[in-house]
């Protein structure tokens, strides 16, 4: 048995985590240096850091990801700056991450608008049939078919990436012609705080202008992950992330007024997923009772996701539909555990790298895999039904962006690239999107 908690990322085995940055950082690049004099570190892909756009327009384009946000903050009271932003333009009420509800599988389908079963990324950590280990999809590889980012940039426009996740840098690798690698970084969680972040955005758009900026802001998530006092309903270290995000959010739209680019920009607001907090009584290890079954046992790889385990066959292919149909079964059969699904079910979307059996846990649980006080301690965790409702809105200054206008259907996180390549006049990949735009 194999097994791995990821619903952030506590226990990446260190040698794969490490694996997967240097392959990232070892991506073709021009280092442009530390921006502004802030210690800011941007690269560009070897040779465009100083090329010209073969194309012109004004337009631009923000995609700012709250990390973890659900959508009854943005009417909290916490967050002024960003209900401003979504009175003021578009909003979708019935938005949603897709599974699996975690950051990177949602954050590679925004900028590529495709689920996971053509992107090859259907959640943080997955089981490596290759390595034979459980591990973060962290490197640029992990990630099929192009991007909006790189599609942009072979047209001619500059696109950059200021991503608060290391993981989130390393699969993206050197796809933007400019991009901003995260620092200074909080060693366990990996991410640089939403004010190193946001410093860096505000200065790529001064010193690079990009036509298409991506931003993650992580710090409601993150400390949402840690927040003792989620459980209770206080959620006095979320609270706090969202005030000082909210207010970051709001300078940042400033800098765009007072430099004369609001007027021709859209402005995307989204979350990759929402967040559910369990306490220490409500959690569920699938790997004691898959061990205790003579068929299974030792034959089944766990990557733990937080609020859903990945399971994997490990044994041979002929009798991979009776593992299949046991390891429903045993899930199913356990304390806290909403519904376990085979893997191929259509309306997941997951290819095979998801494995065999997708489980999900119930709102207020969450998994801890393989030891059920190690593997994932944390009580603040997402990647289960109740964290698919996101916020998802669009402003901007642009006359293509409806004013005071809300709209009931279903937008996604796959409906991104295509908004955005709809706004700056980017056909659809061969084989089209599965999102669609939201303009």
């Amino acid at each position: 048995m194999t097994g791995h908690g990821c619903g952030g990322p506590r226990s990446t085995p260190t040698d794969s985590r490490l694996a997967g940055l240097a392959e990232a950082y070892a991506g073709r690049r021009t280092l442009l240096g530390a921006a502004g004099g802030a210690g800011l570190v941007f690269s560009a892909a070897a040779g465009t850091a100083a090329a010209a756009p073969r194309r012109r327009t004004r337009k631009r384009a923000y995609v700012v990801v709250v990390d973890g946000c659900r959508p009854e903050e943005i009417d909290s009271g916490l967050t002024p700056n960003l209900r401003s932003l979504r009175d003021a333009g578009l909003r979708y009420g019935r938005a949603t991450s897709l599974p699996v509800m975690e950051t990177i599988p949602n954050h590679t389908m925004m900028m590529t608008g495709r689920r996971p079963d053509r992107t090859g990324v259907p959640a943080n950590s997955v089981y490596d049939r290759a390595l034979g280990e459980v591990r973060t999809l962290d490197r640029p590889r992990d990630l099929r078919g192009p991007t909006i980012l790189e599609r942009l940039d072979r047209r001619g426009l500059r696109t950059a990436t200021v991503l608060s996740k290391e993981y989130l840098y390393g699969i993206f690798g050197t796809r933007a012609t400019y991009r901003w690698e995260p620092g200074p970084v909080i060693p366990v969680a990996e991410y640089a705080p939403d004010e190193f972040t946001m410093a860096a955005a505000r200065e790529m758009v001064t010193a690079h202008d990009p036509h298409l900026m991506f931003v993650n802001l992580g710090d409601v998530d993150r400390f949402a992950h840690s927040d003792l006092t989620g459980p209770s309903g206080l959620e006095v270290l979320r609270r706090t992330a969202l005030l000082n995000t909210d207010r970051l959010v709001g300078g940042f739209v400033d800098l765009l007024k007072e430099t004369g680019r609001w007027e021709d920009s859209l402005l995307v607001v989204l979350a990759d997923h929402s967040m559910d907090y369990s306490t220490p009584d409500r959690v569920i290890s699938l790997t004691a009772p898959i061990e205790a079954d003579p068929f299974l046992a030792g034959r089944v790889a766990i990557g733990d996701n937080g609020g859903a385990d990945l399971l994997y066959w490990l044994g041979p292919d002929r009798q991979r539909e009776r593992a299949v149909r046991r390891m429903r079964a045993i899930a199913q059969g356990t304390e806290g555990v909403l519904e376990a699904l085979d893997r191929r079910t259509r309306s997941l979307r997951l290819g095979p790298e998801a494995g065999d059996v997708v489980v999900y846990c119930r709102a207020g649980w969450r998994f801890s895999d393989p030891d059920p006080v190690t593997s994932n301690p944390i009580p603040g965790n997402h990647g289960h039904p109740a964290t698919r409702p996101i916020p998802f809105f669009l402003s901007g200054g642009h006359p293509a962006v409806p004013r005071r206008t809300a709209r009931p259907g279903l937008a996604t996180t796959a409906d991104v690239a295509p908004t955005v390549g709809e706004f700056l006049g980017l056909p659809a990949p061969r084989g089209g999107y599965d999102g669609r735009s939201r303009l």
